[in-house]
């Protein structure tokens, strides 16, 4: 024999050795009857429900709904007053709107118009600033119902604009300037032909 000796084997040769083996597939239980399967297997099952789920909203409260429910106070989020509603409803019946019009100016769902007349809706200013710019008039701060002024609007009046810049155009460009040698203008000379 060698020097080595016998060769032992630390396992028995029938024995079969698993290196690494996938647990359970995971898998969404979609009828009653599967559930039921898995439960008489005694299998782990792990229920979660699905937030917003077949809803395509856009807007949505983004206050934090669980923080609430978890408060032993009572509070409650803010919502949009009664006088805001009625000055909702009379800047959109002034333009003959029904609420679903309005709905669709602002691409909203005529039951989102709907709480807001009703005073039952969340603030959102993103729809406070769509409605603005649809109805023509103010909805948020102290001048609540007052017409929303126009974008572009100038501070002055246009007209007394114009006469002033008219009457500076008529002056600074007076027939006798001309008539002088362009090289031989001064400060003088200019300020004596706008008087």
């Amino acid at each position: 024999m060698s020097k080595m000796g016998t060769i032992n084997s630390d396992t028995d040769p029938d024995t079969v050795i698993i290196l690494h083996r996938r647990g359970p597939a995971q898998r969404t239980l979609r009828t009653a009857a599967e559930l039921n399967a898995a439960q008489r297997r005694g299998m782990a099952i792990e229920t979660s429900k699905k937030i917003m789920a077949g809803g395509n909203k856009q807007h949505y409260a983004t206050k934090n709904t669980s923080r609430l429910d978890e408060e032993t106070e009572e509070l409650h989020h803010e919502r949009v007053s009664l006088t805001f509603g009625k000055v909702v409803q009379q800047a959109r019946q002034s333009k003959e709107w029904t609420q679903k019009d309005l709905a669709t100016h602002i691409n909203e769902k005529p039951q989102v118009v709907a709480e807001y007349e009703n005073g039952k809706a969340v603030p959102n200013q993103q729809i406070l600033a769509k409605m603005e710019r649809a109805l023509g008039v103010k909805l948020r701060g102290k001048e609540m119902g007052q017409p929303l002024a126009k974008k572009g609007t100038p501070i002055k009046k246009k007209q007394d604009h114009e006469q002033h810049r008219g009457s500076f155009v008529s002056r600074a460009y007076a027939p006798h300037i001309f008539s002088q040698n362009m090289s031989s203008f001064s400060a003088q000379s200019i300020l004596e032909c706008v008087e």
